[in-house]
């Protein structure tokens, strides 16, 4: 009995590398790097967004409004004004009066106090405001809001000569008629 021939021997031969564990860690890295980038933009975005006022923003003061979230105050300046409007040469109009009925807001109660405390200075400004207004002008849109911001600039005046500027947040028509 003959010797089954041996069986040959396998060569060991190792597998060359083809670079794929080096383009896995690249890609992993790049990965990381974006899942990263986007949480730092995510948490600086919501840092900007999320802070409270009063606090430095790039060095600035940033104002506090102490009456956020409370409900507005409104102050109607009664009696209505009525005034007689300055005629308009370029029509054949007679004279026309203006009566309009005007309410302001202001940021709490104590400044509602100064205003009804100074309402004869704040009614006499008013009057020569408005007793110096064209009817022609007043009939438009933008008369009437350059008047509006007119009117915020009386009021935000101080009331004597040491005085500090008075706040107001908004000027209101109620009524507005022209005859």
């Amino acid at each position: 009995m003959s010797k089954a021939p041996a069986a040959p021997a396998k060569p060991e031969v190792e597998a060359a590398p083809t670079g794929g564990g080096k383009s896995k860690l690249i890609i992993i890295l790049i990965s990381v790097l974006v899942v990263l980038l986007l949480a730092g933009g995510g948490a600086a975005a919501w840092f900007f967004t999320h802070q409270s006022s009063g606090k430095a923003i790039a060095g600035k003061k940033v104002p506090v409004d102490e009456d956020a979230g409370k409900p507005p105050v409104f102050l109607p300046l009664d009696p209505p004004f009525t005034v007689n409007l300055v005629p308009d040469t370029n029509s054949g109009d007679s004279e026309k009066y203006l009566q309009v009925a005007i309410t302001i807001q202001v940021s709490n109660d104590k400044a509602a106090d100064n205003f009804k405390l100074h309402m004869p200075l704040i009614r006499s400004r008013i009057l020569m405001l408005l007793a110096a207004q064209k009817a022609s002008t007043l009939l438009t849109e933008d008369g009437k809001n350059a008047l509006i911001k007119s009117i915020e600039a009386q009021l935000t005046q101080p009331f004597d000569s040491n005085g500090q500027k008075q706040k107001v947040r908004g000027v209101f028509f109620t009524s507005f008629v022209i005859q």
